[in-house]
């Protein structure tokens, strides 16, 4: 055929394509420039965007204009459509719906093909009607796939893989239609290369799979919730009221004063629900809940081993598989959805003194994300008192820091007290009143205040944990979960395709777990034994202004080395948290969800608390004492705490590592890391755009759209944040009475920022069920109950509380704290020393030292026994093991009271729950005798007619002797 020649083919109307088989459709498009390039392609594309043609045409004509810009026309092949026929993306709402604008598009199937080699990859947009849908058959090619190749032309040559691939598709698809969803296939994106499949689920595949899935739906019948009378009717009026500022503008946060009735869905009961509006009564997160479901349990078997959509994900056959999200939440024209309601009302910081409209979330994404930012906004509320009391804590520290005895002996410069060396050699002698900031800034965080706030904290988390089972409570009776059960969630229990790969290849093999926990408890030791070589090296210094600062120093630089460490090694552990769970290969997602929270939460609580641990419980405990030094490698004398105690440093040392992780490692990272993956999908976007003005001057589809954004990861990151910081604020409390309110101003934005990155930056995610938290609650109890016996030892050991108490009662004679100082210090006579290891310039006061101190209990060096531990530290240690036994169960006693005073239920609820299932056996028996009801009228119908016959039947025997078997043509069954 020549250049300029325009050539047309007839085709006929009812052509044998595949789902199209017989139906009438019509389109106009233009086929490859060069028909022997890409001879798969030359057939008819189903494309109702080209429309316009009447349906009544017989035939159509394809056109193939090989010389269209030689005639005068230089004009895109989107332009010449355009002028051809409206473009219908208004009517489909931009990929919402499929191509007839009336099917809702559930779920989408993403995957990558290759172009030809020939030039660019044609125009595709395949649709997937009803009546076909049903009739597709394994050897039909699937919506999409293309035409059967005319006789004498050729295939492409494909790569295998990409062949493969191809293949699994097809099979995969065709089930899925098998299994009643309908589908339709656009490869016409701006996306080069990728292609998209859209899922709709008709209204007997949802009623099925609702009823297969126990879906609790709103049934017709309805009563009204019952409300507070008296006293607290007014309460609670005044107090909403008051609340009505803060709360969201949704109505969905609106109080409720009546309630549908909800029951698991049945086709054979259709009749009890609420059926007026088809489209509406499955909403989109069931909906494609529900295609989940079913992309899960189906298979293709053109595989070595069965393939469900995660291993078909895992393998690359699909790139991606994600719900669409409801619609644009910003910019003109856009239409109300949920998703601009809650961009508005919820995921802006401009609205971050109002309440969360947890139920519009619960509708958007589900249960499982609405219970999570339910409980992090109970636990955020709980932060405010928490907050209160610690900054009144903080403020009785700051008040009594002048009348504070101890601090003001060892800031009194007439003392006179000479300290022995920090470290050998370098280290000279020092005077106690140089640490007197250190001393008077200890008290801000160690007096008889913080002991108060330990047990207050400890009573706080056993509130916090019975407030969140009432709130759990409240919201399952809300959103119809109060009769969802574990059994129920075993229908979804699928096996996890790993775990059946690993079982059907039989390539189990039993790893060595042990070497990789031995490596994470190395990379921990490694950590502190990295601390206390670099607070060593600095502290060797030659200079003044070098030693008079080198605990500063030492404890600033230990714990932003700690900080970076940890923040490093937090990835590092998630990763083999990961690798060791799929070690395991747990057969349930269930299953491996829950080892690998496990695992990731133990190695991430090493990572973050050892530093702490250390400083509260090792450092200057195994130190030894002047003349003989503990040592490291046998160069590093162990660190020594402040004549104060360590618990200054330990503040220091909690202050920073919360502070830092949840500044940079959660709001940094979770801010600037999807900024710049953003801005590099833009810019490469930019440089297509460049090179392809025609799909640039196009309007994206909702799923092209949603294909660029994040894809879910799960709540885990976002629990575990939050399970960490809960253990700041409640482990090493009493150090840090400042911890709950740090926690609140980073939570006030938390909450937002998650908001702002579901709605905006994230693939919409799956809806789950989930009555509970899971295994996170656990954790939380365990973390309060070890938080009562950590902040046991650090007031016993850490602080300098037990000491006071032991020298006021014991030891002081007139009654107060005057000479508690002197009496904590021992004597160490010089001459002692071990060879060379005295101080180089002895001198360095200006007068030779024959006595320094050092802090520790032992007998001094006058003593037959010198230098051996004291009776006073026995005494000591005594009081502080008795402390330890009497806090831990005076507070798990007064914790378990509150636990046990406080019902898991609310009264209120408890009372509804009953009321619902008196109604609903109300209504089922109201059912039952209904049919007795009408059974009984159809016997009674027929008793009368057999008595009317028996009574006239001589006459009808005489007369009409033929028609008396009519007399009974009316079965008695029913």
């Amino acid at each position: 055929m020549e250049k300029d020649e325009i050539h047309l083919r007839r085709l006929p109307a009812a052509a044998p394509w595949g789902p199209h088989a017989g139906s009438e459709f019509h389109g106009v498009d233009f086929l490859p420039e060069d028909l022997n390039e890409a001879p798969e392609e030359t057939g008819m594309r189903v494309n109702k965007k080209y429309s316009c043609l009447p349906a009544e045409e017989k035939g159509i004509h394809i056109i193939n204009i090989r010389a269209i810009e030689d005639i005068g026309y230089d004009q895109h092949e989107s332009t010449l459509l355009n002028s051809l026929s409206k473009n219908p993306d208004a009517d489909c709402k931009y990929g919402l719906y499929f191509r007839d604008g009336k099917r809702k598009v559930d779920y989408i199937l993403v995957y990558h093909y290759k172009k030809s080699s020939a030039g660019r990859t044609l125009t595709r947009r395949v649709h997937h009607n009803d009546s076909s849908a049903r009739s597709t058959k394994q050897d039909q090619p699937l919506p999409g796939k293309g035409v059967q190749l005319e006789m004498g032309e050729s295939e492409p040559h494909v790569d295998y893989h990409e062949d493969d691939k191809r293949f699994r598709r097809e099979e995969y698809e065709g089930n899925l239609v098998e299994a009643g969803l309908e589908l339709e296939r656009d490869e016409d994106t701006k996306i080069h290369g990728i292609g998209f499949v859209k899922i709709h689920a008709p209204w007997n595949v949802l009623c099925r799979e609702a009823e297969f899935l126990k879906l609790k739906m709103p049934t017709k019948k309805m009563y009204h919730i019952n409300q507070t009378h008296g006293l607290l009717k007014k309460i609670n009026s005044v107090i909403q009221k008051i609340t009505e500022p803060i709360q969201p503008k949704v109505a969905e946060h609106k109080p409720q004063t009546v309630k549908r009735l909800s029951y698991p869905f049945s086709r054979e009961k259709q009749h009890l629900f609420d059926l007026s509006d088809r489209d509406s009564f499955f909403d989109s997160k069931t909906r494609s809940t529900i295609v989940y479901e079913i992309l899960k349990r189906t298979t293709c078997t053109k595989a070595k081993y069965s393939m469900g959509i995660t291993s078909l994900l895992a393998n690359g056959v699909y790139s991606a598989a994600y719900p669409l999200h409801d619609g644009d939440y910003e910019g003109e024209n856009v239409e109300p959805n949920d998703r601009k309601l809650l961009c508005e009302e919820w995921a802006s910081y401009g609205v971050f003194y109002k309440y969360q409209p947890i139920d519009l979330v619960r509708k958007y994404f589900g249960e499982k994300i609405g219970l999570y930012f339910a409980w992090l906004g109970v636990y955020t509320q709980m932060l405010i008192p928490a907050s209160i009391v610690g900054i009144i804590v903080f403020l009785y520290g700051c008040a009594t820091v002048d009348e504070n005895i101890p601090s003001m002996e060892m800031c009194d410069q007439r003392n006179n007290i000479t300290m022995c060396p920090l470290c050998d050699r370098t280290c000279s002698y020092w005077k106690m009143s140089s640490a007197c900031a250190t001393a008077r800034a200890s008290h801000l965080f160690d007096n008889p205040a913080t002991v108060f706030f330990s047990v207050f904290m400890a009573l706080w988390a056993a509130t916090f944990m019975e407030h969140w089972k009432r709130k759990q409570m409240r919201l399952n009776y809300r959103w119809d979960l109060t009769g969802f059960e574990e059994e129920e969630e075993a229908v979804k229990d699928h096996p996890r395709a790993e775990y059946e790969a690993k079982v059907l290849e039989k390539s189990l093999r039993k790893e060595h777990k042990h070497k990789e926990v031995g490596l994470t408890f190395a990379i921990v030791f490694g950590v502190i034994i990295y601390r206390i070589s670099t607070a060593a090296a600095l502290a060797i210094s030659s200079t003044p202004s070098g030693r008079s600062s080198v605990r500063v120093t030492v404890t600033a630089t230990a714990v932003i080395i700690n900080l970076v460490v940890i923040i490093i090694l937090d990835e590092v552990y998630g990763c083999i948290a990961r690798w060791l769970t799929q070690i395991e290969v747990p057969k349930t997602d269930k299953n491996f969800e829950e080892r690998l929270i496990f695992k990731a939460f133990l190695l991430k609580f090493v990572n973050a608390y050892t530093p702490i641990f250390y400083v509260a419980f090792f450092k200057g405990r195994f130190v030894g004492r002047p003349g003989d030094y503990v040592y490291i490698f046998h160069s590093f004398r162990m660190e020594e705490c402040a004549p104060g105690g360590c618990l200054m440093e330990l503040c220091i040392q909690l202050s920073i590592i919360m502070l830092g992780k949840q500044l940079i490692q959660n709001n940094l990272f979770e801010i600037g890391i999807p900024k710049m993956k953003k801005f590099i999908r833009y810019m490469k976007l930019k440089r297509r755009r460049s090179l392809d003005h025609e799909e640039h001057m196009k309007k994206k589809q909702r799923y092209e759209v949603d294909y660029n954004l994040e894809p879910f990861a799960g709540l885990t990151p976002e629990y575990m944040e939050m399970i960490i910081q809960f253990g700041f604020v409640t482990l090493f409390v009493a150090s840090f009475p400042l911890a709950p309110l740090f926690a609140l101003l980073n939570n006030i934005i938390e909450i937002r920022l998650d908001a702002k990155k579901f709605v905006t930056e994230l693939r919409r995610p799956v809806a789950v069920r989930a009555k509970d938290i899971g295994i996170w609650y656990n954790i939380l109890r365990g973390i309060g109950k070890l938080a009562v016996i950590i902040n046991a030892f650090v007031i016993s050991f850490t602080s300098d509380f037990i000491p006071r108490l032991v020298y006021l009662y014991m030891y002081s004679e007139n009654g107060t704290m005057h000479g508690f100082v002197n009496h904590t210090l021992s004597s160490f006579n010089v001459s002692d020393f071990q060879a060379g290891t005295a101080p180089n310039d002895p001198m360095d006061l200006g007068y030779e030292v024959q006595i320094c101190r050092y802090k520790d209990y032992r007998e001094p060096p006058w003593s037959e026994n010198k230098y051996d531990i004291s009776k006073d530290f026995w005494a000591v240690l005594a009081a502080r093991l008795a402390f330890v036994i009497v806090f831990q169960n005076l507070v798990m006693f007064m914790s378990d009271f509150v636990d046990w005073i406080i019902p898991d239920i609310p009264k209120d609820i408890s009372q509804q729950i009953h009321k619902e299932k008196v109604l609903m056996v109300e209504v089922f028996m109201r059912e039952e005798q209904g049919k007795l009801q009408m059974l009984e009228t159809w016997k009674d119908k027929d008793k009368k007619k057999g008595e009317n016959c028996n009574n006239h039947s001589p006459r009808l025997s005489r007369s009409h002797s033929g028609s008396l078997s009519s007399c009974h043509s009316y079965p008695l069954d029913v």
